[in-house]
């Protein structure tokens, strides 16, 4: 059933008629166990009115979506976040309580504040608290993003709509145990990131973001805007896609759409790489655009080619060139390539006393390389 609703400013739900009709609907068949209404959050007085007239339970988006976190939820920092998506419930929750108590006026043991007072401030000093211990999880992990720089390790932020396979490709492109797979809604709510090698020999980091989601409420979108920060200090984006789906065209249009919301940098979003995954479950799939990969992470069909094209677009990305550079073995030339580039291969030339090192380099170091070793 497709029914209107009242002003979004009502504190009505529905009118009078739907209303009736509804309560109608739902009474009469026992089929139906709870209600779901897609509205991004409903006030708790009107909750309670709605079950109480209905008999089930009823949800919104904000609801539903905390809930799918907090089961999720498998470490401190994921704790910490959906403890911080819970605060406006909790307060809005307290505000309805205390409205509806007699004497909230009244003070406690003499300590000059009435309960409604004592209660918001135990809320209040509990936001903090949480803010405060994300703020020092945020520093940490920007002291890692500043390791990661000085060492220079390529970084590809692997992103998509919930249960794409970000995970499941993450794994087979890098071989990493910890990374573990899940079927089903956001099993990550952490940031991940696992080292993997390109052909070249080249050393990358695949971090394995949040999924995304369609119209994610507003409350959880900043709990977990630290999350989602590393995607802007990524050199590269890869944007997995499950095509088996069906509404995989509209779930590509939500994670855009929460990209550009993130305001990352405009080269970053114009070098994302689609990759179309789950190709397995569609027989004879071919892709439609131009310039995608098609794969299967789990059977790992594709992800040769895949790891092709990411070389080529991290290269471009981070300014790397790959050289074929001549040495002298009796130096400390090729003990330092080895240390400040990624030595692919190296043809000894006995009679020269030399070597032909090929090598991926970025602009960089291959300018101090010239610097300490002048032709």
């Amino acid at each position: 059933m497709v029914v209107s609703t009242k002003a979004p400013s009502s504190r009505l739900v529905f009118g009078k008629g739907n209303f009736e009709h509804l309560t109608e609907k739902i009474r009469g068949s026992p089929e139906i166990t709870s209600v779901f209404l897609n509205v991004e959050r409903m006030a708790a007085p009107t909750k309670k009115e709605l079950e109480a007239a209905w008999g089930v339970e009823v949800f919104d988006r904000f609801t539903i979506v905390l809930h799918i976190f907090r089961c999720n939820a498998r470490t401190r920092e994921a704790r910490l976040q959906v403890a911080l998506a819970e605060i406006p419930v909790l307060r809005s929750n307290l505000k309805n309580d205390l409205d509806g108590r007699r004497g909230g006026s009244r003070y406690i043991m003499g300590s000059g504040e009435s309960f409604k007072q004592v209660q918001r401030r135990l809320l209040k000093e509990k936001e903090i608290k949480i803010r405060k211990a994300l703020e020092k999880l945020r520093k940490k992990r920007h002291l890692l993003r500043k390791q990661r720089t000085r060492r220079e390790f390529p970084v590809v932020s692997v992103v998509g709509y919930t249960n794409c396979g970000k995970t499941t490709l993450i794994k087979a492109l890098t071989g990493d145990v910890a990374a573990q797979p899940r079927d089903q809604l956001f099993a990550t709510l952490d940031v991940t990131t696992h080292a993997g090698t390109l052909p070249s020999s080249l050393t990358v980091l695949y971090v394995d973001t949040i999924g995304f989601l369609s119209q994610l409420p507003h409350d959880l979108i900043e709990s977990f805007s630290a999350t989602l920060e590393d995607v802007a200090h990524s050199d590269l984006i890869v944007h997995v896609r499950d095509v088996s789906h069906p509404e995989t065209e509209l779930q590509k249009a939500s994670v855009l759409s929460a990209l550009q919301g993130l305001g990352l940098p405009t080269p970053l979003l114009d070098s994302v790489v689609e990759v179309h995954n789950k190709v397995d479950l569609v027989p004879g799939y071919s892709p439609a655009e131009p310039n995608v990969l098609a794969v299967s992470a789990l059977l790992g069909y594709g992800l040769e080619e895949l790891r092709a094209e990411l070389e080529e677009a991290v290269l471009r990305a981070t300014g790397r060139r790959v050289l074929t550079l001549r040495v002298h073995l009796a130096g400390a030339q090729l003990s330092w390539l080895y240390k400040e580039a990624t030595v692919q291969q190296v043809d000894v030339i006995p009679e020269d006393g030399a070597a032909d090192v090929t090598v991926t380099i970025s602009n960089a170091a291959y300018g101090k390389f010239r610097k300490l070793f002048p032709e």
